[in-house]
């Protein structure tokens, strides 16, 4: 490329100076002076036609050899001989073997300038074809090397894209099942409420009936087995919030790390496509002076490297940590489900024996009443049995007391008298042993009244026992929840 206005010769040619100990070089050629001037040597001496003397002057220089020497060493006119203006001496200042001597000088001074700037041409022509190659062949490097570089960021902008897909897909999956063991837990506070209400329904039990059977050990275990997958379940919910968190940093890590791949791709990508006749190019001086880089190759795709892998280890916790929530909703609907099967079961075996212990209640019930009945039936025959007797008594007493008002001797302790002494006895005793059976049958009769009121009492207990059992707790416990809906589903 040339310069406007100048040839490259220009650039790299400097001018010589004239050597000091000859004339000044003559730019013309040997053949030049042959064909245009012929050579016709002058006479060593020689006159020159008079001049009139207004015409001369004192010459500032002297007329000899010497003038270029002194020329050349700087010194001023005022310095030098003055001369002498006389029509008898010389006007020559030079020989002609000093002309000849010249001409030749400035012929090889020229030839050789000739020939230096020839091969200054020819090494420039070449230099400038080879720092031209030299140049489109670093072009070319740079070109390849934008064009790895860009496949390299388009390598890393797809494992980025990959795992920000697969991310983002994990995300989303993790909050799904978040929300699922939300669900779940709410579920579960049904349950929770119903034990607990069962266990104060059953502290309104009265009497005999207010025991700690298997029913409340079976309630309170469910209590306790509720909590315990409420604890589990919230914990897992802590870490799966937590995992979230984490999963978000990771995600806008490679967000950000895919936004900069893309900026870089977009920039690299124009430089790539960039040639000498595309528009928008310009010299910035200086530019490559500013070294604005952070990173090096390695530590560039090390950078990518570790977030990709920090967003895989983010990755595998959460869905591991996924399958535990899984795992752990399935155990715990299995582990409520369990309790509230065996609740449910003692619920119906103690149902079962207090009903049949209210039959037997009312059994006993009955046939006391008809006890009672008869007690009572036979306190009356005894009462007429005394009743009837009375008469009998009255008169053997009145024939005792008749026969004492015999005179003298004729009280006589006769058979009679023994008969009736014996027959009053006999009748007293009877009386007595009525009495006595009939303060027995009293007692009897009052002890079948209590044992009554303790029948009915006990019929009222179990009675109460079986509705709140029956009919509030398992009444309640008919609406304890699917599975599907302990699993999170619904």
């Amino acid at each position: 490329m040339e310069l406007t206005g100048s040839p490259l010769t220009a650039t790299y040619a400097r001018p010589r100076s004239t050597p000091t100990k000859f004339l000044p070089a003559i730019s013309t050629m040997a053949s030049s002076y042959k064909n245009h001037f012929p050579y016709h040597p002058l006479p060593q001496r020689f006159s020159l036609p008079p001049l009139p003397s207004t015409s001369y002057k004192t010459a500032a220089i002297n007329p000899s050899l010497a003038p270029s020497s002194t020329l050349s060493q700087g010194l001023t006119p005022s310095k030098m001989n003055d001369f002498v203006s006389n029509r008898t001496t010389p006007f020559t200042q030079y020989t002609p073997d000093d002309w000849y001597r010249s001409n030749l000088t400035n012929y090889k001074e020229s030839e050789t300038s000739r020939r230096n700037a020839e091969r200054l041409r020819v090494d420039t022509s070449r230099m400038i074809q080879d720092k031209y190659q030299q140049t489109k062949k670093t072009q070319a490097e740079s070109t390849k090397s934008l064009g790895e570089r860009v496949n390299d960021i388009e390598f890393w902008k797809s494992e980025l894209c990959h795992e920000l897909d697969e991310m983002i897909g994990e995300t989303n999956a993790l909050t799904d099942v978040k929300k699922q063991l939300e669900r779940a837990l709410a579920e579960t506070e049904a349950p929770l409420q119903v034990s607990q209400e069962c266990l104060l329904h059953r502290k309104k039990r009265m009497g005999i009936d207010l025991v700690r059977d298997d029913v409340e050990k079976q309630l309170y275990t469910e209590v306790d087995v509720i909590r315990s997958c409420q604890k589990r379940m919230q914990q897992y919910l802590d870490k799966a919030k937590d995992q979230l968190v984490s999963n978000r940093v990771a995600q806008h890590e490679l967000e950000k790390d895919l936004a900069n791949k893309q900026a870089a791709h977009r920039i690299d990508s124009k430089c790539y496509h960039l040639r000498n006749t595309s528009d928008g190019i310009s010299y910035y001086r200086g530019v490559e002076r500013v070294d604005a880089t952070i990173s090096v190759p390695e530590s560039w795709a090390k950078f990518t490297d570790n977030n990709i892998l920090c967003s895989q280890g983010e990755r595998e916790a959460s869905t591991k940590l996924r399958d535990n929530i899984e795992n752990l909703l399935v155990v715990t609907a299995n582990e409520m489900r369990y309790q509230f099967n065996a609740v449910n079961v003692a619920f119906t075996n103690r149902i079962a024996e207090t009903a049949d212990a209210k039959s037997k209640i009312q059994a006993h019930l009955v046939k006391t009443l008809q006890e009672i009945f008869q007690i009572e039936m036979n306190i009356e025959a005894i009462q007429k049995a005394i009743r009837d007797i009375g008469p009998l008594l009255k008169v053997a007493q009145t024939r005792l007391d008749e026969r004492t008002q015999r005179p003298n001797m004729e009280l006589c302790q006769d058979t009679a008298h023994l008969c009736l002494v014996n027959e009053v006895y006999e009748i007293d005793e009877t009386i007595q042993s009525l009495q006595q059976r009939l303060r027995d049958a009293e007692d009897a009769l009052q002890v079948l009244f209590r044992a009554k009121s303790d029948l009915e009492h006990d019929l009222v207990i179990k009675a109460n026992s079986l509705f709140i059992d029956q009919e509030k707790c398992m009444g309640m416990r008919k609406t304890f929840p699917r599975t599907v809906r302990l699993l999170g589903y619904v």
